[in-house]
Order: structure tokens, then sequence, then C-alpha cells
């Protein structure tokens, strides 16, 4: 199953909400906050898609990027033995621990 919309290089998340009895969800990896729903399939991409219009028209009024950068750097937390580990094995390896975590996630996304 695919819980991922994706239109002209934008992506969207897929909710259900019981309460409402409707799908929806929100443009990913932006800086602003874009929700969208529809009470089915259809509608939900439909109205994703036409979020995203609305918002690459927005941004182009704005002068504004419509992507949210992504600096490649974040902040991982271990617990303590296991920080260690990857440290000795690093050190072992003669690598930095951000060399061991990027191939680690580039094989997770495989």
């Amino acid at each position: 199953m695919k819980n991922i919309l994706e239109y002209k290089g934008f992506y969207g998340s897929v909710e259900y909400s019981q309460e409402d009895d409707c799908l929806f969800g929100k443009i990913l990896f932006i800086e602003d906050l874009i929700l969208y729903e529809g009470n089915s399939v259809a509608e939900l991409k439909k109205s994703f898609q036409e979020s995203v219009e609305e918002y690459i028209e927005d941004c182009k009024e704005l002068g504004k990027d419509p992507f949210k950068k992504h600096k490649g750097t974040l902040n991982v937390r271990l617990t303590p033995e296991l920080h260690k580990k990857a440290a000795l094995k690093a050190e072992s390896q003669r690598r930095s621990i951000n060399s061991i975590i990027a191939e680690a996630i580039e094989k997770y996304i495989a």
C-alpha cells in the first residue's frame, strides 16, 4: 500500500479520519501547511493536485521557492550503547560515524 501521493515533484500524505469518514492529507516538504481531503481516492487525488496547482501559483505571485530545502544535516538520537558501538566500528574502519549512518540510510531506502 502506498500512502504517499506525487504530483509535479510534490508529495502528499494520505490519512483516514474515522470521525469524519473521509480521506485527508497535507503537502509534504514545504514551509507552509496545505491540507486537502476527499470522500474517495479519486477525490483525494484531485484535491491534492488542485492544492499543488494553487500552491505553485501562490508561490509564483510571492516570488517564493515552493520547495523546502533539505540541508543534508540532521540530529540522530541513539542510545549511549549504540553510539559507542557505532564509534568503535567507524574507528576500526577508519571512517566517520556520519559515513556509516549515510550508508545505513542508503541501504534502508534501497
